[in-house]
């Protein structure tokens, strides 16, 4: 039963790291590149991630503190823990420079639309600052995409149902990750083939972060462990809400779009919550 529930956690992983090669896909052979409905999706991803992390993994993690430690000292630890997953994932954010950084790219709907006509910068053939640019990209990605990947392994060991819903959530957030890596790539080298590649494979060190995380920490897992980890989970997947999904969709759309994506997401994370109450 436990090598049953490694295995669809792991697949869950896998499934939300692969999003990149999806978004890869999307600059090149979509019609039309629709960034309202992106920035719609993103808000939505983002809404899931927040409300879910705030009321169902960082009371679970609480619980599993309390118990262990009792009530006022497992809050702290609970609390503690919480801000060091942020504070993990936000010095992941600072050493990559904002540059390379996918997360800070300009002007990306407009590079897509671009690919999907066929045409690209007069100077974009063998740019190697372009080439540049996307290696670092896949590298920061890969980068990001570690604890990502735990967050949502760990979800899925511990509850399959939540481990879905933020599997969906992570992979809508990668779509644009992929975008990222493949555009310049493709400016600069002219290969479908190598940009979609290096696109999907930077998602794929989603599922190694868990499998690695998994191994490293399997020993240690008890109910403080759990809480522990389950904390840091919340911590990181709230800093990448905050941090990365809404910006980006404000960016790709109007604000009102975002913020109604964001509610929904709430909104859908919640009743399916209380269904399955």
């Amino acid at each position: 039963m436990e090598f049953e529930n490694v295995l669809f956690a792991f697949g869950l992983t896998l499934f939300a790291g692969a999003a990149t090669g999806l978004g890869s896909l999307m600059s090149f052979f979509s019609k039309k590149f629709s960034p309202k409905f992106l920035a719609l999706s993103l808000g939505f991803s983002a809404g899931v991630m927040i409300y879910v992390s705030l009321i169902e993994i960082f009371v679970k993690a609480k619980d599993s503190l309390v118990s262990f430690y009792g009530e006022r000292q497992g809050y702290w630890y609970t609390v503690i823990a919480f801000f060091i997953g942020i504070a993990v994932i936000a010095v992941i954010d600072k050493v990559i420079p904002s540059y390379e950084n996918p997360h800070e790219m300009k002007n990306l709907s407009k590079d897509a639309a671009r690919i999907d006509k066929g045409k690209g910068p007069k100077d974009a053939p063998q740019n190697a600052a372009l080439l540049r640019m996307g290696l670092f990209s896949a590298l920061a990605i890969a980068i990001h995409n570690f604890p990502e990947g735990l967050a949502t392994f760990m979800a899925a060991i511990n509850d399959p149902t939540l481990g879905i819903s933020i599997a969906v959530a992570i992979a809508i957030h990668n779509i644009p990750e992929g975008i990222a890596v493949s555009v310049p790539i493709y400016y600069s080298t002219r290969s479908r083939k190598k940009a979609f590649w290096l696109s999907f494979l930077s998602g794929l060190s989603e599922p190694v972060g868990a499998l690695i995380g998994y191994f490293i920490l399997r020993s240690f897992l008890s109910d403080a462990a759990f809480g522990m980890i389950f904390a840091s989970v919340a911590g990181i997947m709230v800093y990448i809400s905050l941090d990365e999904l809404l910006p980006t969709a404000e960016e790709y759309g109007e604000h009102h779009i975002a913020i109604g994506g964001l509610i929904g997401g709430m909104g859908v994370m919640a009743l399916s919550l209380l269904l399955l109450a």
